[in-house]
């Protein structure tokens, strides 16, 4: 099994433009934008067992990183 980030870019590579333009004109967007991938960042880190963590607070992550990705979706499809 491979191992990665779920980058926003990577994971809706359509919506590129839109991303990019909420990401430098929306505070908000930027704000969970960033969460998302510190998020990200410390869920990938425990998987290549860089960080310990445990079950529970990993599966915590989890659940955080697809409300945050849940939140993002939501504001990327609202028209500009």
């Amino acid at each position: 099994m491979t191992l990665e980030h779920h980058s926003l870019l990577r994971d809706f590579p359509e919506h590129h433009d839109r991303i990019k333009e909420l990401k430098q004109g929306d505070n908000h967007f930027s704000r969970l934008y960033d969460e998302y991938h510190e998020t990200d960042d410390k869920i990938y880190r425990s998987e290549i067992q860089q960080d310990v963590l445990s079950d529970e607070h990993l599966e915590s992550l989890k659940k955080e990183r697809a409300l945050l990705k849940d939140k993002l979706w939501a504001m990327i499809g609202e028209p500009a």
